[in-house]
């Protein structure tokens, strides 16, 4: 027996797994919108997704510890926004290095430089804001290519040096290395430079 679309839904909602954020822009491909606005309405009323935002859920996960559904990732959030609203997103520098583990601060809140308009949303009690901006470094098509040039660039020309750089080179494999600085090949020299040097560590 065939299953519902509702059913069909939410396979694809497993599939993603715990705490994926998503909209109807996710599902258009192979369902109808009709079908996924009654899905949508249908599992949120069982229990089976939460909302964060209108028109934005996820699929929660529910921590025994804490006795509670544990939030999405405010990462989580903005790329199910970016990818609802056909933005092209990557996170400034403060939130490139926590994305990376390179920051022991909790930040208040997360800026992404965004190809959209300049939007904030309460996500919990943490403020996701999206800044427009002349994306610079809009060549770049790796996420994790973006990440790394916007955490040397926060850094700066003269905090990026040896023992940064070996920290940030343990978050990557050797091919991803590779991928990241041909990927990477037209932002400043300096940056580029930090770029390969990391690469070489991961290479030791």
């Amino acid at each position: 027996m065939k299953k519902s679309a509702k059913g069909r839904v939410f396979d694809r909602i497993k599939r993603k797994g715990r705490n994926w954020a998503f909209s109807a822009v996710d599902f258009t491909r192979d369902f109808k919108r009709w079908e996924i606005d009654q899905s949508f309405v249908a599992l949120e009323k069982e229990g089976k997704i939460r909302r964060v935002l209108p028109g934005l859920y996820y699929f929660p996960d529910y921590s025994t510890m804490l006795k509670k559904f544990i939030s999405p990732s405010v990462q989580e959030v903005a790329y199910a926004l970016a990818r609802k609203y056909n933005w092209t997103i990557f996170p400034e520098g403060n939130t490139a290095l926590n994305h990376l583990r390179l920051s022991l601060q909790v930040p208040a809140g997360y800026v992404y430089i965004s190809s959209g308009s300049s939007r904030k949303y309460k996500i919990s009690n943490t403020q996701l804001e999206f800044c427009h901006r002349a994306l610079k470094e809009s060549t770049i098509t790796s996420e994790n290519a973006n990440l790394v040039v916007q955490a040397i660039k926060s850094m700066g020309k003269g905090h990026a040096d040896k023992d940064f750089l070996k920290q940030l080179s343990l978050r990557f494999s050797k091919a991803e290395w590779n991928k990241i600085e041909k990927d990477a090949h037209k932002v400043p020299g300096w940056v580029l430079d930090a770029i390969k040097k990391a690469k070489e560590f991961a290479n030791g």
